[in-house]
């Protein structure tokens, strides 16, 4: 795996909604920041949020003390950007735009957190986060579940990223349970055979719920040294 370098540009993706994106980039930017980085965050679309403050950009915020945050567009229902635009009468954004923008950012490492999957729409054309990164030409760290579903939903999130000639930057368990398990217990020993290597992280369950300081040191624990961190997987769950 290649470790992450300044100036560069790392999407935040997963296999799914729900899977622990916001913490996992809440984590990369926590341990970038620690180490003297420059850091920026970039959301092009909040969906399921009322306008105001609240969202995945304040969680990040809060949790890594990160404040170079841009979010490019909000649509208050929680749908895929495509649909939630439409829901809401409004265009949706255009990620050929939301790439411009990212390339102006000044910082040593740029993350944009993506909705949802990888493969998720954003307009009536069915361009989707991975086309961002395309344009971005940026790594992609994947972010998935430890429980049942997860060898299959990683494998097709890698197929797809391998269609495109994305480079993997790793795949990161986003909740790994305190009691884990047989399922995922398995899952994590199958994991990196699907990743093609080992996994770059598995960040605790609950914490997002963790105070700046605390985070940190979940953060670090949880994430690989390509990141910051010291994770190592044990090869026997």
């Amino acid at each position: 795996m290649t470790a992450v370098v300044s100036p560069s540009v790392l999407v935040v993706s997963g296999t799914g909604t729900d899977v622990g994106k916001t913490v996992a980039t809440a984590a990369v930017a926590a341990l970038a920041a620690s180490r003297g980085l420059r850091v920026a965050v970039v959301k092009p679309v909040q969906t399921g949020e009322p306008p105001g403050p609240s969202g995945d950009l304040d969680t990040i915020r809060r949790l890594s003390g990160v404040t170079d945050t841009h979010e490019l567009a909000r649509f208050t229902d929680p749908l895929s950007p495509e649909a939630a635009a439409r829901a809401a009468g409004l265009p949706p954004l255009d990620l050929a735009v939301a790439a411009v923008l990212v390339k102006q950012l000044d910082a040593d490492l740029i993350l944009v957190e993506g909705a949802g999957g990888l493969l998720v729409r954003y307009d009536a054309a069915g361009t989707t986060i991975a086309d961002l990164a395309v344009m971005l030409s940026a790594q992609v760290l994947v972010v998935t579940t430890a429980g049942l579903g997860t060898l299959n939903h990683t494998a097709l999130t890698l197929e797809a990223l391998a269609r495109r000639q994305l480079k993997l930057a790793g795949v990161v368990i986003g909740a790994w349970p305190a009691d884990p398990g047989l399922a995922d217990r398995a899952n994590r020993i199958d994991l990196p055979a699907t990743a093609g290597g080992p996994l770059a992280g598995a960040i605790s369950a609950g914490a997002g719920r963790l105070g700046r300081a605390d985070f940190l040191v979940a953060a670090r624990a949880g994430l690989s040294a390509a990141f910051g961190g010291n994770f190592r997987d044990r090869t026997n769950w």
